[in-house]
């Protein structure tokens, strides 16, 4: 797949960050119903690879899903295997090299200009602005200034009402977690994750 491509495209990632497999996996559901269909799986315990399995089968094969968490050689080959289109690493990890290797994109962590470098350097697809609300939207634009070919996506704090202003600085797509999923991937309640998934949708809409 082409990752920067995608997230022009989609302009949403979705992140299910949980440690309960079933939960997560009835929230990626829940979301790819509501019409947000780039999805990272970063689930917090030994199945993420299951719940990756289970989401392809029930998503098919052309949805853009990835895994996230991904830190090593062997967590990229698992990612591949379970079916996961791109991964999503914390930073500048062994894993960068491998999905090189294996032709995976990676959607890489950084926050310094030196980052950025060294991501975009390893062969990142994009790089993940993390964590985003340390310098907020004017530090996106302020770190785009000098990259201006680098797909950047700000991950970490980004609320509903800050979405506008990201994309404005230049952000090809923002990624969400806690703000848009809440508590469901952990059991909690898929009726206001639905509500919410609504929200987003519609807080993304316009001009790319």
């Amino acid at each position: 797949m082409n990752l920067p491509e995608t997230l022009r495209r989609h302009r949403l990632l979705a992140v299910v960050r949980g440690n309960d497999p079933e939960a997560a996996l009835e929230s990626v559901l829940v979301l790819a119903e509501a019409g947000i269909a780039l999805i990272e799986v970063a689930v917090t315990s030994k199945d993420e690879a299951g719940v990756l399995v289970r989401a392809r089968a029930a998503l098919g094969p052309d949805a853009p899903l990835g895994a996230g968490m991904v830190f090593t050689e062997a967590d990229v080959v698992q990612a591949e295997q379970a079916g996961a289109s791109f991964v999503v690493t914390p930073g500048l990890v062994p894993a960068v090299a491998e999905s090189v290797r294996l032709g995976i994109p990676a959607l890489v962590g950084a926050l310094t200009p030196t980052e950025v470098v060294a991501a975009s350097l390893a062969g990142a697809a994009a790089v993940k602005v993390f964590p985003a609300s340390l310098g907020g939207p004017d530090y996106l634009r302020t770190l785009r200034e000098p990259f201006p070919d680098v797909p950047f996506v700000p991950v970490g704090g980004v609320e509903i009402e800050s979405i506008p202003d990201y994309f404005a600085a230049g952000a090809v797509a923002v990624g969400v977690a806690e703000p848009l999923l809440g508590s469901a991937p952990r059991g909690g309640d898929l009726d206001s994750l639905r509500l919410r998934a609504a929200a987003f949708r519609a807080a993304i809409v316009g001009p790319a």
